[in-house]
């Protein structure tokens, strides 16, 4: 049996929609019937840069929503029709830019009841990147505790945390985040816009992205007064809010990017890359606890919001346009989102 898949034809080449084999799942793996899946800029990256794949066609597309199709050997936790997500992998099988694609069952998450496909498949990738971000290690991320339990929620009370981006997909769960471990204040940049909205997600001040060095310094120094800024979480990841988020942190601070490090450590202050790839092997035990454990209740809760949708047309044939989108910055404040199953 076949199934439908958009490819990449080579490195940095055309997109394709292919004829491909329906994956078998190995042991501990699920094949999952891909009902949605969302754009990352990650992927048009990939084929602009040409990194991450070198055997073609490759399979692109990290965010997975949809339904247990098959079981492999020994995965008893989960049942056929099962609704399901979790980040992707880099590699065909695993891929969301398809119809069925397989995954690891201990790194499924659960759909709640009452949320799409559509709603769920938007969560992995920017998830995994903020929650590495907070809780993994240096030099990953800040080293802290993370909320797996009643215990563990709340606990940064009186602790100030900083995030550029706070509109972005990262940034907005890097705030819900902040907010169940109990971070006050949290400040924000953003478009002035979207200060009601960010409120509502956790953020207690929003300045504006505009603000130069000096003048987001001079705000950040009239909110907090003499508690010094530890942590910044540049959600950007660009040249620009790198040295930003460098500048605003005080000595013996820490500095998480999204994106690779453009910036020196200076003056005690540590800069920290975000590995936002669940199955990377200092992250898989960090990631599935997440994602096994405790995401299904966060959202269930209603301590977790999902980005809004808008949804392409053409299956995965409408792929190539959004992502032409995402590369002219012609998205904001949404994902975009394919339903695989509607490819003709």
């Amino acid at each position: 049996m076949s199934q439908k898949s958009l490819c990449l034809d080579k490195k940095c080449g055309d997109y394709v929609v292919l004829d491909m084999p329906i994956w078998k799942p190995g042991p501990g793996e699920v094949l999952i019937k891909v009902m949605a899946t969302s754009l990352n800029p990650v992927d048009w990256k990939i084929r602009k840069y040409g990194f991450f794949l070198e055997e073609f066609p490759a399979i692109l597309g990290t965010d997975i929503a949809g339904i247990v199709e098959e079981l492999g050997d020994g995965v008893v936790e989960w049942t056929k029709g099962d609704r399901v997500f979790t980040q992707g992998q880099f590699n065909n099988p695993g891929a969301s830019f398809q119809q069925y694609a397989t995954a690891f069952a201990s790194t499924l998450a659960r759909i709640p009841q009452g949320m799409t496909f559509e709603e769920a498949s938007t969560l992995p990738v920017a998830l995994t990147a903020a929650y590495t971000g907070l809780y993994q290690v240096s030099p990953n991320g800040f080293g802290l505790t993370p909320p797996t339990s009643p215990s563990t929620e709340g606990i940064y009370k009186a602790t100030p945390l900083v995030v550029l981006g706070g509109s972005s997909s990262v940034g907005q769960l890097v705030i819900q985040l902040a907010r169940i471990s109990g971070f006050s204040p949290i400040i924000t940049t953003a478009s002035l816009d979207n200060t009601d909205y960010l409120k509502t997600l956790g953020a207690t001040h929003v300045l504006d992205r505009e603000f130069d060095m000096s003048r987001l310094k001079l705000s950040l120094n009239v909110l907090l007064g003499d508690t010094a800024v530890q942590l910044v979480f540049d959600s950007i990841g660009s040249d620009a809010t790198q040295r930003l988020g460098l500048h605003v942190l005080d000595e013996g601070g820490k500095l998480v990017v999204t994106m690779p490090a453009l910036v020196e450590p200076t003056e005690g202050k540590s800069v920290n890359e975000v590995y936002g790839i669940l199955r990377l092997l200092h992250n898989i035990e960090l990631l599935e606890t997440l994602y096994h454990d405790t995401l299904t209740g966060f959202l269930e809760k209603g301590l977790l919001k999902v980005n809004a949708v808008e949804i392409l047309p053409g299956g995965l044939a409408g792929i190539p346009a959004g992502l032409d989108r995402m590369e002219n910055s012609q998205v904001s404040k949404l994902k975009l989102v394919v339903l695989p199953q509607d490819t003709l």
